[in-house]
């Protein structure tokens, strides 16, 4: 097997755990009270992914996450969180991955691109939200949107600030990540 096909194996394999990872997070932040939710586990390994992966891969664990922990668990419920999540969650993915890969390695960029991808993703569910009810004839309000977004999500985007630099770092640190 030549490099190139070692690598595409390495990234469908470290892309498998994450995506493993989203299936299976929901269970153990689900029994915190009162703020299991907000931590938004799910989020976690694809921005994980992203940094791990590459772009594309990450892209693909978000997207397809939601729509199979529904089909094995019946949640998240498909409409229209379900459905707002796999584009949110595969725009986290994507856009973690390509900041990550296009800037100078260091402990700066790893910050860019976590905040960059949780800003894009947010904005990315905002506007499929707006379409999706708009579509059932129901409104998604500015204030629907900053409450579902950020102030409700206050204690994942904390979660994820300090959480996700300190796995990536170990990552690399541990040899699982190239560069």
């Amino acid at each position: 097997m030549n490099r190139t096909n070692t690598y595409s194996v390495r990234q469908l394999v470290l892309a498998a755990i994450c995506l493993g990872l989203c299936l299976v997070l929901p269970f153990l932040t689900g029994q915190i009270q009162q703020i299991g939710n907000m931590l938004s586990p799910m989020h976690i390994p694809v921005l994980l992914a992203g940094f791990i992966c590459g772009p594309v891969w990450a892209m693909l664990v978000g997207a397809v996450a939601p729509l199979l922990r529904f089909a094995m668990f019946g949640m998240p419920p498909l409409f229209p969180t379900g459905a707002a999540m796999c584009f949110e969650l595969a725009a986290y993915g994507l856009i973690s991955g390509l900041l990550y890969k296009k800037l100078p390695q260091g402990i700066f960029s790893i910050y860019i691109a976590l905040i960059g991808a949780m800003l894009g993703g947010r904005l990315i569910w905002g506007i499929v939200m707006a379409l999706l009810l708009g579509l059932s004839g129901s409104a998604f309000t500015w204030a629907a949107f900053l409450a579902g977004a950020f102030t409700n999500s206050i204690p994942g985007i904390i979660l994820h600030i300090v959480l996700i630099p300190i796995l990536v770092i170990a990552l690399k640190k541990g040899g699982v990540m190239r560069g």
